[in-house]
């Protein structure tokens, strides 16, 4: 019985914490595999109409349980160099989309779709301004490449946080991925 007392505590413990890191390695996953994808999305929409719509989309629906979408803080889609970092570094050439309100988008036939974003400020890399032709857009400006970054807050899920003295109420993931424009002939 005495051995028993002593060796439940750091058996729960360590079951609780097994428990908690699988669910935030999901979140850090679902966020990584949604920017990703949503980066896929944005490098084929090019300069279309309605290409935020459809990362946007993209990022909501990759987002799925256990991981929870209405978690997702902000979207931001960027223009990128080749390595991923925003150009020019510290400007407003990007779109800013956080959770929140409502923003109807184009659909193709017609039709609208609803997502659960709103554009923060105004459009620093608006749709049509995105280079994605093979032969430039003039000014020696090639191929843009694109990015999209999400910013998601993670809850602790278990009372790990209280056993080992966690502070706070979870940390922020945040995930971007960068890809080049699919080339028009």
């Amino acid at each position: 019985m005495v051995e028993f007392a002593l060796v439940i505590p750091i058996f729960f413990t360590l079951l609780v914490g097994v428990i908690e890191f699988s669910l935030a390695l999901n979140a850090v996953l679902a966020v990584n595999f949604a920017s990703r994808d949503a980066t896929l999305i944005a490098s084929e929409a090019g300069n279309s109409v309605g290409a935020d719509c459809a990362i946007l989309r993209t990022v909501q629906d990759r987002v799925d349980a256990p991981a929870e979408d209405d978690r997702i803080i902000d979207v931001k889609i960027f223009r990128a160099n080749t390595v991923g970092t925003p150009v020019p570094v510290g400007s407003p050439a990007q779109n800013t989309y956080a959770r929140g309100g409502s923003m109807v988008c184009p659909l193709p036939g017609d039709a609208t779709a609803t997502t659960a974003f709103h554009l923060v400020g105004s459009e620093g890399y608006p749709e049509i301004s995105r280079c994605n032709t093979l032969a430039g857009c003039g000014g020696g400006r090639t191929l843009d490449h694109i990015g999209v970054e999400i910013r998601y807050s993670y809850s602790w899920h278990t009372p790990l946080s209280y056993v080992v003295g966690l502070s706070g109420s979870g940390y922020t993931i945040d995930k971007s991925n960068a890809m080049r424009m699919e080339p028009i002939l």
